[in-house]
């Protein structure tokens, strides 16, 4: 889906697979910033992004906008969201921090969650989750732990990335100069705390599934995590929805995707849900 809606900086809607319904992106990263590479991600670097510091005016005034013109049923009447329900379309399932590079990356995260929780409040959108969707790299910055907390007071869920069980696979997948074991730091670090959902993207490299001896170190690096204290609440298992960049980055099949899952539950004995 694209980030960019009309004249708005920040803020886009989707019908999204994974919170069944509306979703309103917040995009901390108009400047196309992230500390990944992924081979799987369609964001196209090779044309500069919109530089500057978040404007926190803007963005409240952009995320207010965007619910009361879904509300009003205006998102309804355009053709991209004609074919879902209305009960999808007019109140978000959740606001998320997800878009065009890594949401941590930003120095003032903790300002710009407390800008998205001031603009629930004020709307009354109590049933609506704040979700930050990360590659995990940045959990343990000074910044990002007030905003985790400001989202814990906001029915808050981090969905975090795990795209390998070894090093290797991870830097081939995740292309990152960021190390492997600092990302399982984080993860451990931020569900000790609350609940978080691991989401992993899987695909097919140059022809081939993830090998089974990955598969079974990604599965030990779940066991190790929760034995450690770490709270799993989900694993999302889900393939390409979009065309990749890297022409040796193919989608999994349903049934693909289901044999994966199908390993990871038993295996771990963790909640497992595949989006195709």
């Amino acid at each position: 889906h694209a980030r960019v809606y009309r004249d708005f900086t920040y803020i886009y809607p989707v019908i999204s697979r994974r919170c069944g319904g509306l979703s309103i992106g917040v995009n901390l990263n108009p400047d196309k910033v992230c500390n990944f590479d992924c081979v799987y991600c369609e964001v196209d670097r090779r044309t500069p992004g919109k530089a500057g510091v978040i404007n926190l005016a803007q963005l409240r005034d952009e995320l207010t906008t965007m619910i009361r013109y879904a509300r009003d049923g205006g998102l309804e009447r355009e053709e991209k969201f004609r074919d879902a329900p209305p009960e999808l379309t007019r109140t978000p399932r959740d606001l998320a921090f997800s878009g065009d590079g890594e949401p941590t990356m930003v120095r003032n995260f903790d300002e710009c969650v407390q800008t998205v929780a001031d603009v629930r409040r004020a709307e009354h959108l109590d049933s609506t989750k704040l979700v930050l969707i990360t590659d995990a790299a940045g959990l343990d910055t000074a910044a990002v732990q007030r905003g985790l907390a400001l989202m814990d007071a906001n029915r808050g869920e981090v969905w975090a990335k795990l795209d390998a069980g070894t090093e290797r696979y991870y830097r081939a997948v995740n292309r990152t100069a960021v190390r492997f074991e600092r990302i399982l730091g984080n993860l451990l670090l931020t569900a000790r705390t609350r609940p978080i959902i691991i989401h992993t993207l899987l695909l097919r490299l140059h022809g081939e599934l993830m090998p089974p001896d990955e598969l079974a170190a990604y599965c030990d690096r779940l066991r190790t995590l929760v034995r450690a204290g770490a709270q799993l609440r989900e694993i999302h298992l889900y393939t390409t929805a979009r065309p990749t960049p890297e022409p040796f980055c193919t989608k999994l099949t349903r049934a693909e995707l289901e044999t994966f899952a199908q390993i990871v539950r038993s295996e771990t004995g963790l909640k497992v849900l595949t989006f195709d």
